[in-house]
């Protein structure tokens, strides 16, 4: 009769410990798949962002050297993507092919300058550090006029900071509830096991040594768990991969890297503080409370 007894609260214990780690699996590939999408949507807002180009005209008398010394210097500049020149002739050439037509020879001259255009570094492109790096080129003498596109980079910030706010918002949200349902289940697992966390602190065991064991488990329970939806997420992220391949999903090792390794941390931080404050709710109960 014990040894059935037993194997019945072997099977009660296994059963409620699967549940939990479905429980976490299933909620943190949830979280994950967010993490996932805010992560992308920052790679994709700084590949436009760095599409930003800022192009200096340059005088015609400006010299060979002076051009080059200015090029090298862009090219260590702390801002600077990259740095391209476009002579008058090539540019002359450019717009030829765009409308058809040469207008150099119908103008007999070419009214084009010779020019350099800078990609920049995704952290630089706002309105106030493009002003001030603008700023800083117009004071050289070689250097005809500073154009961009100052409309397009004020609507693509704003709209940047738009869908950042948005994406935070709904990311805080979510993890919410992804903690409020965790949360649950690990109540409702140490909520099986109350009588024992009674019977232990009768018989003079300390609230840390009681809460210790379930703590442990739980953290466990947690990693498991987001093992579960790391596997789960690797999946996803394959098949989508393969599906859009433009997406390009699994070209960024450090991304994913980042990912996986909050949802471990995640995993572990939830369960241990659900854990905590539910075993000290129950050892903070008298007797006769537990049954209700």
């Amino acid at each position: 009769m014990d040894t059935q007894f037993e194997k019945y609260q072997k099977r009660r214990l296994r059963s409620s410990y699967l549940s939990v780690v479905i429980s976490i699996g299933l909620v943190l590939f949830l979280v994950g798949i967010l993490g996932l999408i805010v992560l992308k949507t920052n790679s994709i807002t700084e590949h436009f962002k760095e599409k930003v180009t800022i192009t200096i005209f340059l005088k015609d008398n400006a010299k060979n050297i002076d051009v080059e010394i200015l090029q090298a210097e862009l090219k260590r500049a702390e801002y600077t993507k990259s740095v391209t020149y476009i002579s008058k002739k090539d540019a002359a050439k450019k717009y030829t092919e765009e409308i058809g037509e040469d207008f150099v020879e119908f103008l007999g001259d070419n009214p084009l300058k010779n020019a350099v255009d800078i990609s920049l570094k995704s952290e630089f492109v706002t309105p106030e550090k493009i002003a001030e790096i603008e700023q800083n080129l117009l004071i050289r003498s070689i250097v005809a006029e500073v154009t961009y596109d100052k409309p397009l980079i004020e609507l693509l910030i704003k709209n940047i900071n738009r869908l950042s706010f948005w994406m935070l918002l709904f990311s805080s949200l979510f993890t919410l509830i992804a903690i409020v349902l965790i949360n649950s289940s690990i109540r409702l697992s140490i909520y099986s096991k109350r009588f024992t966390i009674k019977t232990m602190q009768m018989v003079g065991a300390t609230k840390g040594f009681i809460r210790m064991p379930f703590i442990w488990n739980s953290i466990k329970l947690g990693i498991i768990g987001s093992l579960v939806s790391i596997a789960g997420l690797i999946a996803f992220i394959m098949y989508v991969d393969n599906t859009i391949p433009e997406l390009a999903m699994l070209e960024n090792y450090k991304i994913l890297g980042v990912l996986f390794a909050a949802i471990i941390g995640l995993g572990i931080l939830i369960t241990w503080i659900s854990t905590f404050f539910a075993t000290q709710r129950f050892l903070n109960l008298r007797t006769d409370e537990l049954y209700y």
